[in-house]
């Protein structure tokens, strides 16, 4: 019971909803940069969950699975996926027969997918987590990217899973799925806006730096990666410059401001603690809008209230506790 990787795709790695608990020692939680959407996918596929499954950068991946399985993904709002020459939509399930190739081919938009495999991804946990670290070289398979011909272990399928690839035996694909913005949020590329509340040192910016952060479009550079997206636009200048910080506890959806000015948008792999000013936060539901952003992006910045973003991740946990009771009417 495995998958092999044909083709292995621009960095592909294995990653579940990472390993919390460890930052005190300096080990970052990682995981997907959207757990969201990793965890619909695995909803979907009748996986618990946190079971680990692929996260695809720039698309290019073509895999052959060993026996039959029952696959979803979700993220980036324009890839062409198929089974053979069946087209897979985002955020459906879909039935893989023993021998068959699923192929990712490459991005028209977004930066990354989620790939969730019914039995998940059964590599050793690290810590806690199958989660690929690739700063740390450890979790996932010998802590680095998938190459050609690794074989990828696979878990055994769930009750509901089972039940669920007879149904789809003769269908192939579900006509249910996610809501579009779970399945691929970035409907409309190259320019999008990120909701932000205050972060700690906003104060320490002048008005003129403010104004620019909220007005301003910020360019993704080619220098970003699962650690944090560097954005180049206009030089946020600080009022108190030359003033030394204390090195404080950061967490994905941060925004540092190092000297120059030039913000840093921190992702899954970010460090757990750093001493660059904190001007803002991108708010929990917008961090799957943040995942897609790839160089040439662009990326506008919206404060809203603390009460706001509170509503809408509470909102968003409703609508999922409502999709797992959907989804097990389909069991």
């Amino acid at each position: 019971m495995s998958v092999t990787v044909i083709q292995p795709g621009i960095l592909v790695t294995i990653q579940d909803l990472g390993r919390p608990g460890f930052r005190q020692s300096g080990v970052s939680p990682g995981g997907a940069v959207d757990a969201h959407a990793l965890r619909i996918a695995n909803m979907i596929t009748g996986n618990e969950d946190s079971a680990a499954g692929l996260e695809i950068t720039l698309g290019k991946l073509r895999l052959r699975f060993s026996d039959e399985r029952c696959v979803a993904w979700c993220g980036g709002g324009a890839s062409d996926v198929k089974i053979g020459e069946l087209m897979l939509p985002a955020g459906r399930a879909c039935f893989v027969a023993a021998g068959e190739e699923l192929q990712f081919m490459r991005a028209r938009s977004g930066c990354r997918a989620w790939l969730a495999i019914s039995g998940g991804v059964d590599v050793p946990p690290r810590l806690g987590s199958r989660a690929t670290d690739l700063r740390g070289g450890f979790g996932g398979l010998e802590g680095r990217a998938l190459r050609a011909n690794d074989r990828l272990p696979l878990g055994k399928h769930s009750l509901r899973t089972q039940k669920l690839l007879e149904s789809l035996r003769n269908t192939h694909v579900a006509e249910w799925g996610a809501l579009p913005e779970w399945a691929a949020p970035l409907q409309t590329p190259r320019e999008l806006v990120l909701r932000i509340v205050r972060g700690a040192d906003w104060t320490r910016f002048s008005s003129a730096a403010i104004a620019d952060f909220l007005s301003q479009p910020f360019k993704i550079s080619p220098d970003s990666d699962r650690m944090g997206a560097r954005l180049d636009g206009p030089a946020l200048q600080r009022s108190d410059e030359g003033t030394d910080l204390i090195s404080e506890a950061v967490a994905p959806g941060t925004v540092q401001v190092p000297p120059g000015g030039q913000p840093i948008l921190l992702l899954a792999d970010c460090q757990t603690i750093g001493g660059y000013p904190k001007l803002a936060h991108v708010i929990t539901v917008d961090l799957p809008l943040a995942a897609q952003l790839g160089p040439g992006d662009h990326v506008h910045f919206r404060e809203v209230p603390m009460a706001e973003a509170h509503h809408l991740l509470l909102q968003r946990e409703q609508n999922v506790a409502r999709f797992r009771i959907g989804l097990s009417l389909h069991a």
